[in-house]
C-alpha cells in the first residue's frame, strides 16, 4: 500500500506516532552552492546524558538531543544543516528500535551530513557509505568529473537490524576465468560501490521528474534493508521512485511531498494504487480527487 502525504514533511512528520517505521530512505535537494540572497536561520542541537534516552553511547551511557535554539546567518552550507537537522532527528523519533535509515547526498553536503548523524544517532551506528557511481552526461575539463553520489547508512542499533543479503542482485566477475563456474554461475555480492546508469532520459522509467532515482538502487536498497511486511518511509518523495520500489516488493510506503510537481507526477504514477492525503484546516484529510492547485 503507498499513501502520499501533501505537505510540509516537518509538520507531517510531527503527526506520526514514534517507533512506527522499519525503514527510512530519503534524497533531500542537494546544496547547489548558490549564495543565498537573505539570511537564513541555523538550527542547534545539543545532545545531553539522560537515563531515559531514545539512544546509547561511548560507555553505555544513554543520551537524548533535543533543539535547543536558532541563529540568524548567511552562510549557505551551514543553511542546508540547518534546514535537515530537524527533519533528521524526527526520523530517529519514527524509527522502530530495530530501524535503518539512509540518506542520499551529493559530495558537496555529504560529510556535513555524516558528522551531524553521527551526533545523532552515534558513530557505533553508522554502517556504510554507499557510492552510487554512473558514467553519463557532460565533462569538465577543469577538474574530474562528478559521477557519483553517496549513501549514509544508519542503525538504530548495530546489534539488530534488517541486512538480508541474500535477497540481493548479483553481479557477474570482472574477471570470471579466475573463479569456479558454480561462481560465475551465482556472481558476486555488489560492495559499497554501486555501479548503476542514471534512468534513461528516453526509456519508460522516465517520469519527467529532474531528481529522479533508478528503480534498480532502490529495489535493492528495499529487497536487502526490509522484509515483506515492513513499514516504510520517503519523507522527501520527489517523483515516488522508492514508494514504487517498496510496493514492487510487498512492503506499505508512506511518501511526503509538499512540492505540486511531485504530487502530480505521483498521481500519474501511481493513479489508484496509492491514496492521496493533504492537511486541509488543520487535519489531515485523504484527497478523493486532484486538487485544484495542481
Amino acid at each position: 500500500m503507498i499513501t502520499v502525504h501533501r505537505g510540509d514533511n516537518l509538520d507531517v512528520l510531527a503527526r506520526f506516532r514514534a517507533a512506527t517505521f522499519d525503514f527510512i530512505y530519503i534524497d533531500p535537494p542537494f546544496n547547489t552552492g548558490r549564495a543565498q540572497k537573505r539570511t537564513r536561520v541555523r538550527t542547534r542541537v545539543r545532545t545531553r546524558r539522560d537515563a531515559e534516552g531514545s539512544r546509547t553511547g561511548f560507555g553505555g551511557h544513554r543520551y537524548s538531543d533535543e533543539v535547543v535554539g536558532s541563529s540568524a546567518f548567511a552562510d549557505r552550507f551551514d543553511d542546508y544543516a540547518a534546514f535537515l537537522a530537524p527533519r533528521l532527528l524526527e526520523a530517529r523519533r519514527v524509527l522502530k528500535p530495530h530501524g535503518g535509515l539512509m540518506v542520499h547526498l551529493d559530495s558537496r553536503e555529504v560529510h556535513y551530513v555524516k558528522v551531524m548523524l553521527d551526533g545523532m544517532f552515534g558513530r557505533k551506528s553508522f554502517m556504510n557509505e554507499i557510492v552510487w557511481a554512473y558514467d553519463y552526461g557532460a565533462r569538465t575539463t577543469k577538474r574530474w568529473s562528478a559521477k557519483h553520489d553517496t549513501i549514509l547508512w544508519y542503525v538504530m542499533d548495530p546489534e539488530r537490524y534488517t541486512f538480508r543479503a541474500q535477497e540481493s542482485d548479483r553481479l557477474p566477475y570482472m574477471a570470471p576465468g579466475l573463479v569456479s563456474p558454480e561462481k560465475r554461475a551465482r556472481g558476486k555480492l555488489p560492495t559499497d560501490t554501486w555501479w548503476h546508469t542514471i534512468v534513461s532520459p528516453t526509456g519508460r522509467e522516465k517520469t519527467g521528474y529532474p531528481t529522479q532515482k533508478p528503480l534498480g538502487i532502490l529495489e535493492r536498497i528495499v529487497k536487502v534493508h526490509t522484509a515483506p511486511g515492513d513499514r516504510l518511509l520517503d519523507f522527501f518523495a520527489g517523483s515516488g521512485s522508492f514508494g514504487d520500489a517498496a510496493e514492487r516488493h510487498g512492503r506499505e510506503v508512506v511518501l511526503v511531498d509538499s512540492n505540486p510537481e511531485a504530487i502530480r507526477v505521483m498521481r500519474l504514477r501511481f493513479g489508484n494504487r496509492a491514496i492521496f492525503v493533504a492537511k486541509r484546516g488543520g487535519r489531515a484529510k485523504r484527497e478523493e480527487k486532484a486538487s485544484s492547485e495542481e
